[in-house]
């Protein structure tokens, strides 16, 4: 049985319909990140486990109870937001006490507590600081203190790292996945940023306009994008997606994209049924690269000369824009690879990693 679960979840505002039958479900100890473009309605699911928000419809269970009518205090969660919402008239000790001065603990239980988090978040030097001596990675270290004090059933982030500049962000974002790892709590986590999304999760929801798009893990949703938007939204740089169309004869199958012609190796049933119709081509950067770079254990490998428009040198990798019909199309070479714009130059395209979407649904056709 679920640790936590949402079943046809469903939240309006007005005559606005803000989440539209969500249903996840995961084990104790998971870790649910809850992904998706601004508005998408990821912040108000995480506001309704919390209690924060009612809900229109549906259930959410925690530990096999449900919760949707019980007060935020009374669902044994602590919740980390993105504005840190600490007490500035209270030293670090006592904003990570608060909660638990509230709630009648005894003084000695508190230091005690106090100590042990401090001493795992190695904030203890900071104790008698004011909030506003502390710098942002410090904050949002109290911040993650006062929730894991009081050792809750389910801790819920709120987009915890958008505050913080790039580096710090890598950084705490090492360090939650360190917490995650020495707590085994389940925590539920909302962020808008696909890579800590992939970093931190042991199971991805991508939501889109109030509506679940997918849930898995991340190899799941990364590999096996279950449409179109799930497809582009996973992955920096973003996959490849390459009108085309497909023609099919008795077993074989290839993909046609202006002047090029891509074979395809076995062919499913499901994509022989599109033959002579438009589809849609997905490839990631990842799986199209220059010749010597190009996957040994792949089965299937096709190689198609581009001219080569743009060069992005990253230091660790090296990306090249090329044009496939109408569609520009970037891949990923070897830094060493010596390419200019201009050239004309062998790309290997690894035929096992590609993906076919139907351009009217845009789900994944295989």
């Amino acid at each position: 049985m679920a640790f936590l679960e949402i079943r046809d979840l469903r939240k309006s505002f007005h005559s606005v319909d803000v989440l539209k039958g969500i249903d996840i479900a995961i084990e104790e100890g998971g870790f649910l990140v809850l992904v998706g473009p601004s508005g998408c309605g990821k912040s108000t699911l995480l506001n309704t486990i919390a209690g924060l928000e009612s809900i229109t419809s549906g259930e959410i269970h925690i530990a096999g109870r449900p919760v949707k009518d019980l007060h935020p205090s009374q669902r044994d969660i602590a919740m980390v937001f993105q504005s840190y919402a600490l007490y500035p008239n209270m030293n670090v000790g006592e904003n990570i006490a608060f909660g638990l001065e509230m709630r009648g603990v005894p003084k000695a239980e508190r230091e005690a507590a106090v100590a042990r988090v401090a001493d795992m978040l190695q904030i203890q030097h900071l104790l008698k600081r004011r909030p506003g001596q502390l710098s942002g990675g410090q904050r949002q270290r109290v911040a993650m203190g006062r929730a894991l004090v009081r050792e809750p059933q389910v801790f819920l982030f709120d987009e915890p790292l958008s505050n913080l500049d790039a580096k710090l962000r890598v950084d705490m974002r090492t360090e939650i996945k360190k917490l995650h790892q020495s707590l085994g709590t389940t925590i539920v986590y909302v962020t808008h940023d696909q890579i800590e999304a992939m970093t931190l999760a042991t199971q991805i929801a991508v939501l889109k306009d109030g509506i679940l798009q997918q849930v898995g893990t991340p190899e799941q949703v990364y590999s096996n994008p279950a449409n179109i938007f799930v497809a582009d939204f996973m992955g920096s740089p973003t996959m490849n997606l390459i009108p085309a169309s497909l023609q099919a004869v008795n077993g074989t199958a290839s993909v046609q994209i202006g002047d090029f012609s891509l074979k395809i190796d076995q062919p499913s049933e499901a994509l022989r049924a599109h033959n002579g119709r438009d589809i849609v081509f997905g490839v990631r950067p990842e799986d199209v690269t220059d010749v010597s770079s190009a996957d040994r254990s792949a089965r299937a490998i096709e190689t198609v000369e581009c001219g080569i428009d743009v060069v992005e040198p990253t230091g660790a990798d090296k990306f090249v824009v090329t044009r496939m019909g109408a569609k520009e199309v970037t891949a990923r070479v070897r830094p060493s690879e010596r390419i200019a714009p201009g050239d004309k130059v062998p790309l290997a395209f690894n035929m096992d990693k590609v993906h076919f979407f139907d351009p009217q649904t845009e789900m994944r056709i295989s």
